[in-house]
């Protein structure tokens, strides 16, 4: 089987994710790459909730099912229509639902009385239905449990081994996955830019726990070794803030945030954008308004992002697709922050918070970004906002050297004194900062092509839509259908670009206002043929970009 789609379902606290993380992480020993995705509501306890292993396919969601393993009857009920003509069941199942019923509940109680052993059942279930040697499963948990007393360790594992004599006289799959010699590592967005922060340079994070932003922070605060100091600020008026406090004082720093934090931020945007001072800020982004849904995926903080903030300054918008494309974005976000003296805003979402991506290799920079931050010996008399050719100002942190450094968010002179000279100093200050804006968009780089060498049709992705767009375009090339893609990460201010005529466009959102098909429309002066948008709170799938190719401005269903 090519491509082969796993829901492992169940309520918030029974733990899917135990069973999904033991069953992926088997896959990868042998050789088979695998993508997962979590649905799930906003509950601590109950709901319906879902982990997706994609085995052997691209890295993109897909929301239909070839085996469902159930952990209750009534959750069950509720994921029945992802599945597959020739779908396997199993699990907890209703007395009149199909497929092959295994009580994991009972055989906890019945061989341990404790019902919290059902996941170790049901992961040795799907295991031994899936094809996964025994040695292979048995391994991964053991590895994922080995903090547990030995007693609790061997009985996991005798769990494993009743779910696997469970199935025995279950149908498995008949066309299993083939093992091979590749190796895959399995990696997030959210664990990577982290990583990658820390590797150039950022040393100071304040955040305010926000879905789906947090696991950003706590990855941080875990790791003392990336050697960042994290702070949980009382709210993100105060993140912001503090971290635009520990950049003016010489400090590599960020902060992230979903839409409604960055609701809170947008004074301290401006207050970046008026005291020219380096930031790097992250929103996840989810669907609103207000608290809106907080668990699952949109695109709609774009047009947010672009404008969030009061006043005219220079600020740079990118947003990654994946976890090797958020370590460069991330490193690419610090190196403009610091270089025009700017806050930079990496946009990703629930989607990428909680997926898992399958890559061969990832690549973390090795070497800091350079400091932006001037030489004190170099300069006599100091001003922080002095006039230059490019509108960059020497920028000397507070407190570091013998010169004083004056920071206003008032209109201000060269050397940082309150100004209202409004016939000379407000203007040139005001051309000063969009002289920055001018110079960043000739560095803002054009979009990657993906099967363009002779497309009549093109759609257009950015963000976490890529991997669903490109899976679409090889569909499509496999039917004879000349179909690219152009995928957009560096998305303000859009580079100058003229697209060629001979094909047409198709932008690919999750939103339901084209907030980026308008962006290129107006931007580069492009008509688009059809926009294919997704609001519902699901991310878009290679399935729905097809079905909607036919018909312009289609809302696209589940």
């Amino acid at each position: 089987m090519s491509d082969l789609s796993i829901y492992i379902v169940g309520a918030a606290g029974e733990g899917i994710q135990t069973i999904g993380d033991v069953v992926s992480h088997a896959f990868l020993q042998m050789g088979i790459r695998v993508f997962t995705t979590k649905d799930y509501e906003s509950r601590i306890r109950g709901g319906n909730s879902s982990y997706r292993i994609r085995a052997n396919g691209p890295n993109a969601p897909r929301h239909s099912a070839d085996v469902i393993l159930s952990l209750n009857a009534h959750v069950a009920e509720h994921y029945s229509d992802a599945a597959e003509a020739t779908c396997l069941r199993l699990g907890e199942l209703s007395p009149d639902g199909e497929g092959s019923a295994i009580p994991f509940q009972a055989l906890a109680k019945e061989h341990f009385d404790l019902p919290i052993y059902a996941n170790a059942i049901a992961a040795g279930a799907l295991g031994a239905v899936l094809g996964i040697p025994s040695d292979i499963l048995s391994g991964v948990l053991r590895t994922r449990f080995s903090k547990l007393s030995a007693e609790a360790l061997d009985r996991n594992l005798s769990a494993l081994e009743i779910g696997m004599r469970a199935v025995a006289d279950h149908p498995g799959l008949s066309d299993s996955l083939e093992p091979s010699d590749e190796s895959h590592l399995l990696a997030g967005v959210h664990e990577v830019i982290p990583l990658a922060a820390a590797a150039v340079g950022c040393r100071f994070m304040a955040a305010y726990p926000m879905s789906p932003a947090t696991g950003i922070m706590t990855a941080f605060a875990k790791d003392p070794e990336l050697g960042v100091f994290v702070v949980q600020a009382e709210d993100e008026i105060a993140a912001i803030n503090v971290s635009l406090g520990a950049s003016a004082a010489g400090a590599r720093a960020m902060t992230a945030t979903s839409g409604g934090g960055f609701a809170l931020m947008t004074e301290g945007v401006s207050l970046a954008g008026m005291t020219e001072t380096p930031l790097v800020i992250v929103i996840a982004q989810r669907p609103g308004p207000a608290t809106g849904l907080p668990t699952r995926t949109a695109q709609e903080d774009l047009n947010f992002a672009i404008y969030g903030g009061h006043g005219e300054f220079p600020r740079a918008v990118l947003a990654p697709s994946d976890p090797q494309e958020a370590v460069d974005l991330t490193r690419r976000a610090f190196d403009l922050a610091e270089r025009f003296q700017m806050p930079v805003i990496l946009l990703t979402d629930q989607f990428l918070a909680d997926s898992h991506f399958s890559l061969q290799d990832l690549m973390i920079p090795k070497a800091a970004i350079a400091s932006g931050l001037a030489d004190p010996a170099s300069i006599e008399a100091y001003q922080r906002y002095a006039f230059t050719e490019d509108g960059v100002s020497p920028r000397l942190a507070l407190g570091q050297s013998d010169h004083l450094v004056r920071i206003d968010s008032d209109e201000h002179t060269e050397d940082g004194h309150i100004t209202e000279d409004l016939a000379v100093t407000r203007p040139a200050m005001v051309e000063k900062r969009l002289e920055k804006l001018r110079r960043l968009q000739r560095e803002m780089k054009l979009p990657t092509p993906y099967r363009t060498e002779d497309a009549e049709t093109v759609l257009l992705s950015w963000g976490s839509t890529r991997g669903a767009v490109h899976e679409a375009v090889d569909r499509l090339r496999d039917q004879g259908e000349r179909v690219g893609a152009l995928h957009v990460a560096e998305l303000w201010p859009l580079p100058t670009l003229t697209l060629p005529n001979s094909s047409s466009y198709w932008s690919v959102e999750g939103n339901a206002t084209g907030q980026f098909s308008r962006l290129i429309e107006t931007e580069w002066n492009l008509q688009l043929a059809g926009k294919i948008e997704r609001y519902d709170g699901i991310p878009i799938d290679a399935n729905a970009i097809i079905r909607a190719l036919g018909t312009p401005h289609e809302e696209v269903d589940s």
